[in-house]
């Protein structure tokens, strides 16, 4: 299916940080056909580098949307079936407001102007969007990674308004670790000359050290499995070692045009932005624990973990679950065979999907 962008805009939103952002610009696209009762609404929600284009063929790229294994007639979010929703998260550099916007005060873009966002800020402006189709209870809201940590968000603030939640290959909080990579990622962009203190638009642009970014991220997503399975100590395109430092091994080149193509596509503002939103999260922060913070949600769970996922281990989708169970909700979680580490939740779909699948049918089932 060809799918078009589309942009609405909000008048203002008052963010977590005490700011106000005004006016906001949202990107997304939708899939499917939203019922008479509006009650087959389903909010998908990307990860840190994705964007509104989850599905289908862009219009405009000619590209397929980053979950598109996902979403589609007979897929696990069956376009036959439901209405899905995917807009470029609040900070953003895909359609949605963000350092690259133009700041209406100045003239000029935000760069480092543009106020620290969360990723309850990022829920609100989903909501108000949401609001905007007129949709009183979402079916469900999901996602991976950073997209989980929305779906999560969403059933701990605004509990009347969801009926499930499926975070996947996420967490309640990041760890040091997480942290840890994060801020590397931030420092080898700001370290790069071009950076000019986030004020770079309409010049050169901080290109070596956002693919340096994009590189040590991307070894996170993999496993030690999938590296060695796909690259070994493969040489590129030579018999010997060089004895230089040009690139010897398929890794290196491999990430080198990683770097490169994430260069092309993202802004190293919103790097910065989006990454401290995600290091700020705490789903129990400000209200008291982890239970506490589901405490008025009646929705249903699935969370999903991968075997291989050391980047978000199973262990933190377990203490999700736990913190469910206690207070005796209806949450399901299994943990999926992978090699692909974090990255599974977008290559490895087919148990995924029937799970997906079987959760949302009989989540849409007891509604009726």
């Amino acid at each position: 299916m060809i799918v078009e962008a589309n942009t609405v805009r909000f008048d203002s939103i008052t963010l977590d940080s005490g700011a106000t952002l005004a006016p906001v610009d949202v990107a997304y696209e939708t899939y499917g056909k939203l019922n008479a009762a509006k009650t087959n609404a389903i909010l998908i929600l990307h990860a840190f580098s994705g964007d509104a284009h989850a599905a289908g063929i862009s219009h405009e790229t000619g590209k397929p949307g980053w979950w598109d294994s996902m979403i589609g007639p007979g897929k696990a979010f069956d376009t036959n079936k439901y209405f899905m929703i995917c807009s470029n998260v609040l900070g953003g550099c895909r359609g949605t407001t963000g350092p690259a916007s133009i700041d209406p005060a100045t003239g000029r873009p935000y760069a480092m102007s543009f106020p620290v966002i969360t990723i309850g800020d990022m829920v609100r402006v989903q909501k108000v969007l949401v609001d905007w189709f007129g949709i009183e209870r979402l079916l469900s809201v999901s996602g991976g990674s950073m997209g989980g940590m929305q779906a999560l968000e969403w059933a701990a603030a605004f509990p009347e308004r969801v009926v499930s939640s499926i975070p996947i290959a996420t967490t309640a909080r990041h760890s040091a670790q997480q942290i840890a990579f994060n801020e590397v990622g931030r420092q080898a962009i700001m370290a790069d000359p071009d950076w000019n203190q986030g004020d770079y638009y309409g010049k050169q642009p901080p290109a070596r050290g956002l693919a340096v970014a994009r590189m040590v991220g991307h070894i996170t997503f993999m496993s030690d499995d999938s590296m060695r399975e796909k690259f070994g100590r493969r040489l590129r395109g030579k018999e010997n070692f060089g004895f230089d430092f040009e690139v010897d091994f398929e890794v290196e080149s491999y990430l080198r045009y990683r770097g490169s193509q994430f260069v092309s596509r993202f802004d190293a503002n919103s790097y910065l932005y989006i990454t401290k939103a995600m290091d700020y999260f705490d789903l129990a922060s400000g209200r008291g624990s982890l239970g506490e913070a589901f405490g008025q949600t009646r929705a249903r769970f699935l969370a999903i973990s991968f075997s291989s996922d050391w980047l978000y281990p199973s262990y933190q989708s377990q203490d999700i679950v736990r913190a469910l169970r206690a207070l005796n909700r209806d949450v399901a979680y299994v943990e999926l065979e992978s090699n692909y580490g974090h990255d599974s939740f977008l290559v490895d779909v087919a148990e995924q999907s029937d799970l997906v699948r079987g959760f949302l049918a009989s989540t849409f089932e007891k509604i009726q």
